[in-house]
C-alpha cells in the first residue's frame, strides 16, 4: 500500500441503519484533490472517514500508509481537518493560544513554541490579533485562526471541508489560496465551489453514496454539471 497517498478498497460505511457509503475503491496520491458532488452524496462522510473521525464498517483504508482503525493517534499527528465552521475548532480564549494549543502534543520547549506561533501567525495575518479574544473575531477572521492551528502542526495532509463556505468572495479567496499554496502538504477539499474544484489537480465525485468518477477536474466537473442540468 502507498505509504503517501490515500487508498480505499470496497470500503463502506453504515451509521445507524444508513450506508453512507458502499463499496468505495479509489487510490489517490495527486497533491491536491476536489471531492464534489450534491448534498448528501456521501462527499463529508469521505472526508471524516480518511480524516479518522468515523470508522469503515468494511473494506481496507490506507491514509500515508496508516490504518486508522490500527494507528489513529499516529494518523492524527500527520494530518489536519479544517471545517466549514471555525467556532468548531476554536477552543482557547485568545488567539495566540489557540494557536499554541495546536501544538499541545508536541511538547516544544517555551521558546521554540513561541517561534512557531508567532511564525504561524504572521503567515496568516494574525500577528496584530494575538492577544485578542478568539471567539470576538470576524468569520473571515476566524477561518483563518482555524487554518493557522492546523498549518502551525506542518501536517503531511489538510482534509478541508467546505471550508468557504459561510465567507464572503475576498475572505473565501484569501482561504483558498492559503490551502493551496504548497508548503509539502497534500490536501483533500471538499467543496460545492466549482472553481476551487477546477483548482485541484484530480477530482472525485460523488453520488448516493457512491463513488461515480475520478480524474482530470475539468472533465469530472462537466460529467457533474451534466447530471445538474438534468
Amino acid at each position: 500500500m502507498s505509504q503517501t497517498g490515500i487508498h480505499l478498497k470496497n470500503v463502506g460505511v453504515r451509521l445507524g441503519d444508513t450506508d453512507v457509503l458502499r463499496d468505495v475503491s479509489l487510490g489517490l496520491d495527486a497533491r491536491t484533490v476536489a471531492v464534489i458532488g450534491e448534498n448528501g452524496s456521501g462527499k463529508s462522510t469521505f472526508a471524516r472517514l480518511i480524516g479518522g473521525l468515523i470508522a469503515r464498517t468494511s473494506g481496507e483504508l490506507g491514509i500515508l500508509g496508516i490504518d486508522p482503525a490500527r494507528r489513529a493517534a499516529e494518523l492524527r499527528r500527520r494530518i489536519a481537518i479544517v471545517f466549514s465552521n471555525p467556532d468548531a475548532q476554536i477552543i482557547m480564549p485568545t488567539v495566540a493560544e489557540d494557536v499554541a494549543f495546536s501544538l499541545r502534543a508536541d511538547r516544544l520547549r517555551p521558546a521554540e513554541l513561541e517561534e512557531r506561533v508567532a511564525t504561524a501567525m504572521e503567515r496568516f495575518g494574525l500577528t496584530a490579533l494575538a492577544e485578542r479574544p478568539s471567539h470576538d473575531l470576524s468569520g473571515g477572521q476566524k477561518q483563518m485562526l482555524a487554518l493557522c492551528g492546523a498549518f502551525v502542526r506542518n501536517p503531511e495532509l489538510v482534509i478541508a471541508d467546505e471550508p468557504t463556505a459561510y465567507l464572503d468572495a475576498r475572505n473565501a479567496r484569501r482561504v483558498a489560496d492559503h490551502l493551496f499554496e504548497d508548503v509539502g502538504q497534500r490536501l483533500v477539499l471538499v467543496t460545492h465551489d466549482l472553481a476551487l474544484a477546477a483548482r485541484c489537480d484530480q477530482a472525485v465525485l460523488f453520488a448516493d453514496g457512491r463513488l461515480v468518477a475520478v480524474g482530470e477536474p475539468d472533465a469530472i466537473i462537466d460529467r457533474y454539471e451534466a447530471v445538474l442540468r438534468c
